[in-house]
């Protein structure tokens, strides 16, 4: 079976550097989507679902700072780095503010570029690894998200594949928000009306499990996203 790219969102006004850059990605085996203004840019983002953003941060209708505090809003963990002509300290601290991973001031070598995308994806990588095998305890549920299984009491309900997707990523984010936009895309490639209708079946479903628990709530925080609200036992 063929690896899936990484997905790329590059954001560069400048036309001759965002093509150059676009086709070195791509013959290095990235998906990349190339667009020339902020407004563009989180237009994709909300879109289409990205492992790694690139973004200049001197474009026209939305700077790349502007552009990166909506995309923190709508995924906080999507990597991150700036590009830019800017190199005073204030500017370079500004990007790290707004939780870049990396801010890399132009002219740049592409080959060093490749190498800290590799590297941060990578990172990501292990790191989802590592949470696959995570399991959750629920007030009286325990949930083992390898295994599809919610159980407690001893009875044991087995999930769907989005069913389980979408009580792992409540868990992930437990008493926090877990943004609409976030969960559409990883589950369902993309933030639409009818798959958001779709994501509110589903939530339903899951309410109706962890209801013999009235302790634990997945409260709808309208217009942003849900929160699972579970208990925390004092240590």
């Amino acid at each position: 079976m063929e690896e899936k790219k990484a997905r790329i969102l590059l954001c560069e006004d400048d036309q001759n550097l965002g093509l150059v850059l676009k086709n070195y990605l791509e013959l290095n085996d990235f998906d990349v989507v190339l667009e020339r203004d902020g407004r563009l840019g989180l237009a994709a983002f909300q879109r289409e679902k990205f492992d790694l953003c690139l973004l200049d941060v001197m474009m026209p209708n939305m700077d790349g700072f502007s552009l990166a505090e909506e995309i923190r809003d709508i995924d906080p963990d999507v990597p991150l780095f700036f590009l830019s002509a800017k190199t005073m300290k204030e500017d370079i601290i500004q990007g790290y503010k707004l939780g870049a991973d990396d801010y890399i001031t132009k002219p740049f070598d592409s080959e060093v570029l490749l190498l800290k995308i590799k590297a941060i994806l990578k990172r990501n990588e292990e790191l989802n690894k590592e949470n696959e095998n995570k399991e959750f305890d629920l007030g009286s549920f325990h949930f083992n998200p390898k295994l599809r299984e919610l159980t407690q009491n001893g009875q044991t309900q087995t999930l769907s594949p989005k069913e389980n997707e979408l009580l792992k990523m409540l868990c992930e984010h437990m008493n926090d928000l877990l943004p609409r936009e976030q969960a559409l895309k990883k589950i369902w490639g993309s933030d639409t009306y009818f798959n958001g209708r779709s994501m509110d079946v589903y939530i339903a479903k899951l309410r109706k499990y962890l209801k013999e628990d009235s302790s634990i709530e997945i409260v709808n925080i309208h217009g942003n996203g849900f929160r699972l609200v579970v208990p925390t036992t004092a240590s």
